[in-house]
C-alpha cells in the first residue's frame, strides 16, 4: 500500500503535464552486479515504478530496497539488514532527464541513444549521476535500457571488512523498463 501511495505521489508531481506525454511502468527491471574473483554478487528488482514524459524529458524512478531478490536468502539478508539498511532507508530513487529528449521521435518506431542525467538517492545519499542509454519506441511504448556504474562508498554503504575480499566497491547496475501511455 505505503508503494502505492508514493507512486501516486510522484504521479502528483507531473499532474501539471499533458497525460498524452506521460509513460509509466509499474514493473520496470533495476539490477545491480558485484564481481570480485571470489564471488560474485547479483541481485535483481522487477517491481520498480517509473514514469517518463516525452515532452520534456522528465523521468521518475523508485525502486524499494526489499524489492531486490538475490541468488542466495542469506545474501538478500545481508544487504538489507548490514548493507542498505533497508528498514532506515527503504527505497532509491532517481529524479532526473533525458538531456538530450530532442533527439528522440516519440512518435517514430526506431531506437535512439539517449543520455540521462539527475539525483541518485540511495541510503539516505543523493548524488550526480549520469548515464547513456537506449530508448526504442515501438508500437506505441517506449523500451529504456541503461548500465551504469555507482561505487558504494559514494552512497555511505560500508563494507565489513570480514567480507570486504568478497564485495566489490564498484556495482554495475542495469536499468530495463517498458513504459506505455499513462491511461
Amino acid at each position: 500500500m505505503k508503494k502505492v501511495i508514493v507512486f501516486a505521489l510522484l504521479i502528483a508531481g507531473m499532474s501539471h503535464l499533458n497525460a498524452q506525454n506521460i509513460y509509466m511502468t509499474k514493473d520496470g527491471q533495476v539490477s545491480f552486479s558485484s564481481q570480485k574473483s571470489v564471488e560474485n554478487i547479483d541481485a535483481i528488482n522487477n517491481e520498480v515504478n517509473s514514469i517518463i514524459n516525452t515532452q520534456n524529458g522528465e523521468m521518475v524512478f523508485q525502486a524499494l530496497l526489499k524489492g531486490f531478490h538475490f541468488q542466495r536468502a542469506l545474501m538478500e539478508e545481508h544487504f538489507n539488514e548490514n548493507y542498505v539498511e533497508s528498514e532506515k532507508f527503504p527505497k532509491s530513487t532517481f529524479k532526473g532527464k533525458i538531456s538530450n529528449v530532442s533527439a528522440v521521435n516519440f512518435s517514430k518506431d526506431g531506437s535512439y541513444p539517449v543520455k540521462v542525467e539527475g539525483d541518485l538517492t540511495l541510503h539516505g545519499v543523493t548524488k550526480k549521476v549520469s548515464a547513456p542509454g537506449t530508448l526504442v519506441v515501438k508500437a506505441g511504448t517506449i523500451q529504456a535500457s541503461s548500465k551504469f556504474n555507482i561505487k558504494l562508498k559514494d552512497f555511505d554503504v560500508k563494507i565489513p571488512s570480514l567480507v570486504a575480499d568478497k564485495l566489490s566497491e564498484d556495482v554495475d547496475v542495469k536499468v530495463d523498463c517498458k513504459y506505455e501511455l499513462k491511461k
